[in-house]
């Protein structure tokens, strides 16, 4: 399998490194031999799954702070890259997530008389849908931006970015992020045709419904631990009837950043245990 993948000494940054799902392709990608960067807001926890990370595979790997809505805060971790590891081959942009202040209370307005249209799409804060669409797409972009520039002038190299489920089907009370994993999409076709003459290829994961931080408040009923009903919905419309587990998403991405899919490019593949298949009947 080694071989097939031929990922060995590469160098990989992966935004948003320290939370659950990325920490864990960063992982999958050092069991493969690839030096990995974990960038993240949060440098304390950067650096503390880097340093497991060595322990753990024997290979280097480096936790940076930096802020994926900041290129000079970008611009500055890819010297310390360049410095420390060398020119980068593999860019996952993994950064992104959800928050109370852009989700609805409401799944839709109902029209009756006395309906508080606070709690629909009336409610939204525009403060809050910006952040949310901030994060999720320039979050992609700026990254880009600014890592891709080794691919393009060495002529090889990979991007994976992380879409969602909402960017096929938005669903309901997430108006900003369902929006932002759909532009991810078609940025991802974009930049892949932008880049295909230059050896650099470009695709995205969607993942299916994993419980994270972000979306944990909308899933599980925190008194009593149970689904909440939009849980539950969750779970009928997947077929294999239950949340994605981060380590599911590791095969498609080794398979992405190998030479195994050397002819693939502008694609989002869905590990989402049948949801976008299943039309609930």
């Amino acid at each position: 399998m080694n071989n097939l993948l031929n990922v060995k000494d590469k160098i990989a940054v992966i935004t948003g490194g320290a939370g659950v799902i990325c920490s864990n392709m960063a992982r999958a990608l050092a069991a493969q031999g690839v030096k990995t960067v974990i960038l993240d807001l949060n440098g304390e926890a950067a650096r503390s799954i880097a340093e497991e990370i060595e322990n753990e595979f024997k290979v280097s790997s480096l936790g940076l702070s930096a802020n994926v809505l900041d290129k000079d805060s970008l611009v500055k971790a890819k010297k310390v890259i360049n410095d420390k590891l060398g020119t980068i081959d593999i860019l996952i942009n993994g950064a992104g997530g959800n928050s109370p202040a852009a989700t609805t209370k409401a799944e839709r307005i109902e029209g009756s008389d006395n309906e508080n249209l606070e709690d629909t799409f009336f409610g939204l804060k525009i403060e809050g849908f910006d952040r949310v669409f901030d994060l999720n797409f320039k979050g992609t972009l700026l990254p880009c931006l600014i890592f891709a520039t080794d691919m393009v002038k060495k002529k090889s190299g990979v991007i994976v970015n992380i879409s969602s489920m909402n960017s096929y089907r938005p669903l309901t009370k997430i108006p900003a992020y369902s929006a932002a994993k759909a532009a991810i999409n078609n940025f991802t076709q974009w930049l892949a045709v932008h880049f295909a003459k230059t050896g650099v290829r470009v695709n995205a994961i969607a993942p299916g419904f994993l419980l994270t931080n972000q979306n944990r408040f909308l899933l599980i009923d925190e008194k009593t631990n149970d689904l909440t009903p939009r849980g539950k919905k969750i779970i009928k419309g997947t077929p294999m009837e239950r949340f994605c587990k981060p380590e599911e998403l590791t095969g498609t991405l080794l398979f992405l950043v190998s030479e195994m899919s050397s002819f693939i490019t502008g694609v989002v593949i869905p590990v989402d245990g049948g949801f976008s298949a299943y039309s609930g009947v």
